[in-house]
């Protein structure tokens, strides 16, 4: 029999690795079948019960995860802002800020370019607009914008909790991913989300494009420094107003 010291030492990283996963793997079905239900059955209809037992786990499993049925909706825009920091961390070095951005916030919608059922946006349209829901969303957006933020100070050589710059370009990119869900949501008859959430940052990335001026960090190869407020601060700042934006058909928030 082996004895204890001779157990590989990354046998218990191994198993916290393993752990983890399987956590964040519940965690994602409960979301999702939180989600589901609601748009199924309208948010008032559905009990933590029900969704527990659509994961195939316990209510207790799932009080350990969230506190309500709102959280667990939520907690795919949650889970969601922190891929976006990852895969942003992941992106090429020398791949220019905004298109790093773009590529980790589309890598993270899936069937961007299919356009939903009516039935299910309808459903949608209704759980979004719970005060309850939406009160819980400014807590989730809070999280995901943080950490877009760090991802970007990360990969800017800035410091996130001291430098302005990371978090103003954080914000503005929630902002404009969340004008698209918002049009996505709205539109009638219903559209495909990808062509929205493209021109959306792609109306972000002409309206601020001296923003790269940022410092590189060091994952660039740039030793790392802080954005003068006169340079990559000061270029978020828009010269003027920038070019129309198609007419767009939506019904009223």
């Amino acid at each position: 029999m082996a004895a204890v010291t001779d157990i590989p030492a990354d046998c218990d990283a191994q198993s916290d690795g393993l752990r983890e996963r399987k956590k964040l793997a519940t965690r994602q079905a409960l979301s999702a079948a939180a989600l589901r239900l609601a748009v199924e059955r309208g948010l008032d209809n559905v009990l933590v019960e029900d969704i527990a037992d659509e994961a195939g786990v316990s209510p207790r499993t799932f009080n350990n995860y969230f506190a309500s049925k709102y959280e667990a909706i939520c907690g795919i825009a949650m889970d969601r802002g922190r891929r976006i920091g990852e895969t942003l961390r992941q992106r090429p070095a020398d791949e220019p800020l905004w298109e790093a951005i773009s590529h980790a916030v589309l890598a993270q919608h899936t069937d961007v370019d299919r356009v939903p059922g009516q039935d299910k946006i309808a459903g949608i349209r209704v759980v979004v607009q719970s005060p309850t829901l939406q009160g819980e969303y400014l807590k989730a957006q809070y999280v995901m914008q943080r950490a877009l933020a760090e991802a970007i100070a990360d990969r800017t050589g800035t410091d996130a909790a001291v430098d302005m710059f990371p978090r103003i370009v954080a914000g503005a990119v929630m902002a404009a991913t969340q004008v698209a869900m918002e049009r996505w949501i709205m539109a009638d008859p219903p559209v495909a989300l990808g062509p929205l959430m493209r021109r959306a940052l792609r109306a972000l990335t002409e309206a601020v494009p001296a923003a790269d001026s940022a410092p590189a960090g060091p994952g660039a190869g740039s030793p790392a420094t802080s954005p003068s407020p006169f340079t990559a601060e000061a270029a978020l700042l828009p010269a003027g107003p920038g070019p129309q934006e198609p007419a767009f058909s939506s019904r009223p928030p």
